[in-house]
């Protein structure tokens, strides 16, 4: 059993829904357009808010704070720029429960009750911190279990969600660059609008994140910037955010694969405290959609150019 935060989707889209054993809702759909006609792939893997209450159960935490760690309505920020003509791929377990933005065993030993299998990734600074596939803390370091997690359990997370989570995603992008010759992946996430300690030092309206020009052509992080930027919005590259694995894992220029990641700043459309939208919510949905056409209509030529 699951216990979803609010309703998911708008009518008029059509979603693909994936079965699944541990949620009584599916792990994540694709929403698909009614005609694919952009090169463009959405993935929001940290927006999901349906809570296994199991989860909630071995959690020393309630449901206000751990919900702390969610990329809060990013999957419907950016449902108007996917109409336009691309999938989007989103999660609905929450980010708390299983971070696919992550190798799929970035874990930390201290956790878990029993050993952990020999190759997964322990000394990561992501792992080590508490912040590993299974993650151990909410953005707020608090403590998120109130007892170690079976290794079993750990396996099934990453074997039944994670492991279908991004074969769906390696299938949109494959679809996509057959039919495009490229493919563009647009990494949806928020972020807080101020650095933690520090009320008065705000963050960008959006940061655009390309691994420090690693993993997408250069074009399309100008058009990211200028489109925003035209529109009033304060953007950054790369600072604080240069994207996380799924941007670093997919992103492969030369092979016709182009991630870049987009940060939201939450205080653009929502109260940060309640956890509610805010009246610029539809003028934040429109600046995304914005920003899809522009990514979509930069130059084949000049995205190609990345492979040279």
């Amino acid at each position: 059993m699951a216990a979803c935060v609010s309703e998911r989707r708008p009518a008029e889209t059509v979603a693909k829904r994936m079965p699944n054993d541990f949620l009584d809702s599916s792990p994540f759909e694709v929403v698909e357009p009614r005609q694919v006609s952009l090169p463009l792939v959405f993935n929001s893997p940290h927006s999901g808010r349906c809570y296994p209450v199991s989860f909630l159960t071995a959690s020393r935490l309630d449901k206000q704070a751990i919900r702390r760690s969610e990329d809060s309505f990013v999957d419907e920020l950016f449902l108007p720029a996917a109409a336009l003509g691309a999938p989007l791929l989103c999660a609905h377990f929450p980010r708390a429960w299983l971070d696919v933005n992550r190798e799929p065993y970035e874990l930390d030993p201290r956790m878990f009750a029993g050993e952990l299998p020999a190759f997964a990734n322990t000394r990561s600074p992501r792992a080590m911190s508490g912040l590993g596939t299974i993650p151990r803390i909410v953005s707020e370091s608090e403590e998120i279990y109130a007892s170690p997690l079976p290794v079993a359990e750990v396996l099934t997370r990453i074997d039944g969600v994670y492991r279908p989570y991004h074969q769906t995603l390696r299938d949109l992008l494959a679809r996509t660059q057959t039919q495009f010759g490229y493919a563009i992946l647009v990494d949806c996430h928020s972020m807080p609008s101020a650095v933690r300690g520090t009320p008065v030092r705000r963050r960008p309206d959006f940061v655009i994140g390309d691994r420090h020009g690693m993993s997408c052509a250069a074009a399309l992080v100008d058009a990211a910037m200028n489109s925003l930027g035209s529109a009033g919005f304060a953007v950054a590259r790369n600072k604080p955010y240069a994207g996380g694995f799924i941007t670093e894992h997919y992103g492969r220029p030369r092979q016709g694969f182009h991630a870049i990641q987009v940060e939201v700043n939450r205080g653009l459309y929502m109260d940060e405290q309640s956890l509610d939208k805010s009246a610029r919510f539809p003028a934040i949905q429109e600046a995304l959609a914005a920003l899809a056409r522009a990514l979509a209509a930069v130059d084949p030529s000049a995205v190609a150019e990345a492979a040279e």
